[in-house]
């Protein structure tokens, strides 16, 4: 039998916020999340991630690896 009043409160329905706007409803041991980033917002899932390469790393991969394309411009 597990002890009585040791574990934390489960809500079945909390909220993910972010913005002040609902995005989400998980399991939780909060009524509550607010998060700044989710994957509705983020860069990567939205696909607007940029890559700053300032010293030519990328490049320099790509080419090392075969996978530089010669036809792209260099932006």
């Amino acid at each position: 039998m597990p002890k009585a009043g040791i574990h934390p409160t489960w809500y079945p329905e909390a909220k993910v916020i972010c913005n002040g706007e609902v995005v989400a409803t998980i399991g939780s041991t909060h009524p509550e999340i607010n998060v700044d980033v989710w994957s509705g917002n983020h860069p990567f899932y939205t696909g607007t991630q940029k890559i700053i390469d300032t010293e030519g790393r990328v490049e320099r991969f790509l080419r090392k690896y075969g996978m530089f394309d010669e036809n792209a411009k260099d932006a």
